[in-house]
């Protein structure tokens, strides 16, 4: 079974996406660390899984930036909320 879905990556918001992406890639380092250390692995499918989701992930990653695929709508809200109290925070020094 994948670790994420392409969908799921695709509904995320950007800054989920990248603590997944360090989430994931820790997680392969480590691995990586007990297989060249000579260790016994638990799943060694693991590898492949972990190597096939960071990828996608990037995938998505690269395609918003280009504007082949959009951002989902609820990473628009939380970015306008930011910029929001950023102005509301500027209103509050100011006075």
């Amino acid at each position: 079974m994948p670790i994420m879905r392409l969908k799921e990556i695709a509904e995320m918001s950007p800054e989920a996406q990248e603590q997944r992406l360090i989430d994931l890639r820790v997680e392969l380092a480590r691995i990586r660390t007990m297989v060249n250390a000579g260790g016994a692995v638990e799943n060694p499918a693991r590898i492949r899984e972990l190597r096939k989701t960071i990828a996608q992930i990037l995938t998505v990653q690269n395609e918003q930036k280009l504007g082949l695929r959009k951002v989902p709508a609820s990473s628009k809200k939380e970015e306008k909320a930011k910029k929001v109290t950023k102005i509301d925070s500027k209103e509050k020094t100011s006075e």
